[in-house]
């Protein structure tokens, strides 16, 4: 099969670059035409007349890979692979002291286990070689029960989804959060050297809110001051099922108020058309509705609201233009640890 683009021979492994040579020449050899030889490989045809000059001079020991320069690996191979799966686990039972690996932790492991003194930039480009790369880490609870996890997965949800099937139910993910007015992320250009100021009130006000996602991409929220009570709670079941025309499942957490008698007696009076349903405990990366307070927050912040109703007139301003973003409320759901609920 002849190659369509010319190949850059020097940016090829030793390996296969040889390879290359043995049999572009023998081709030659054999009397095949140095152009065609050249088009067959994907190569300029200087460079196969090159490999011929090469095999005439020195014969088959001319064609062959010639040793890297420069000095010899820090580490052999064996020994990366002894650091790459040291790395996969926690720095704490290495005894440091900090939860997260950086590059300083990883030269001083090194030094440990092997011995071997190395730069930062030596540990950088040793990781970056094994597949490794700097990555915001997921926290978790230590008291997450994985096995109640696994079940929620691939027991308690499908028979929800079952359960919703057969009501013609739409199933729902709902979560709260907060935004307070002293919340800022984002970066900015200035110049080097001299950090940027930007002027915000010093005042400190926030606003609470409630909201609801399904895996189709619809969105559905209330804001509110103050603590969420049970009152509050069972003020925003209201809305949510007065906007739906169908019978909502809704999927939360075991916060107490989701329990309270008002709300209790509230879903009972609905009389199947509301249903509560509560993730494992100490299980937030369950619930995709989180990321809908990541995306609001991270609108907001950028902007400098002055008081509590500049506050409210940003956040409703996210929410909304959320609502009309469907495509990217679905995709919330297609983060590895909540496919399984994509299919409703």
């Amino acid at each position: 099969m002849r190659c369509q683009r010319e190949n850059d021979a020097r940016k090829l492994d030793h390996g296969t670059l040889q390879a290359m040579r043995i049999r572009a020449v023998s081709a030659v050899r054999k009397g095949q035409p140095v152009e065609q030889v050249a088009e067959v490989f994907g190569l300029n045809k200087r460079t196969v007349f090159r490999w011929v000059a090469l095999f005439l001079t020195g014969g088959q020991k001319a064609l062959q890979a010639k040793p890297i320069p420069g000095r010899p690996p820090k580490l052999n191979a064996q020994q990366l692979a002894c650091l790459a799966q040291a790395l996969r686990k926690h720095p704490e039972q290495y005894e440091f002291p900090f939860a997260l690996w950086t590059l300083a932790m990883v030269r001083d492991l090194i030094a440990r286990r092997f011995a071997q003194e190395v730069s930062l930039m030596t540990v950088r480009k040793m990781l970056r070689s094994l597949g490794f790369s700097v990555q915001r880490p997921t926290y978790r609870a230590w008291q997450q029960d994985a096995a109640l996890v696994a079940r929620w997965e691939q027991k308690d949800y499908p028979a929800i989804q079952a359960l919703a099937r057969k009501a013609g139910a739409t199933i729902y993910f709902g979560d709260e959060s907060g935004m307070r007015s002293d919340y800022h992320t984002g970066t900015t250009w200035a110049p080097r050297g001299e950090t940027p100021v930007v002027r915000a009130t010093g005042r400190r006000f926030s606003l609470n809110m409630i909201s609801a996602i399904c895996p189709r991409g619809q969105v559905r929220f209330m804001t509110h001051t103050g603590t969420c009570t049970a009152a509050i709670f069972r003020d925003f079941l209201k809305r949510l099922l007065a906007s739906s025309g169908t019978p909502v499942f809704l999927i939360v957490d075991g916060h107490a108020i989701r329990k309270a008698k008002l709300v209790r007696d509230f879903v009972t009076a609905q009389e199947g058309r509301l249903r509560l349903f509560h993730l494992p405990p100490y299980a937030p990366q369950l619930n995709r509705d989180e990321l809908v307070w990541g995306h609001v927050k991270k609108q907001v912040s950028r902007q400098i609201p002055q008081s509590q109703d500049d506050l409210k007139f940003l956040v409703l301003s996210a929410l909304r233009r959320l609502q009309k973003l469907p495509h990217i409320v679905a995709g919330f759901f297609r983060h590895p640890r909540c496919r399984y609920a994509i299919s409703q």
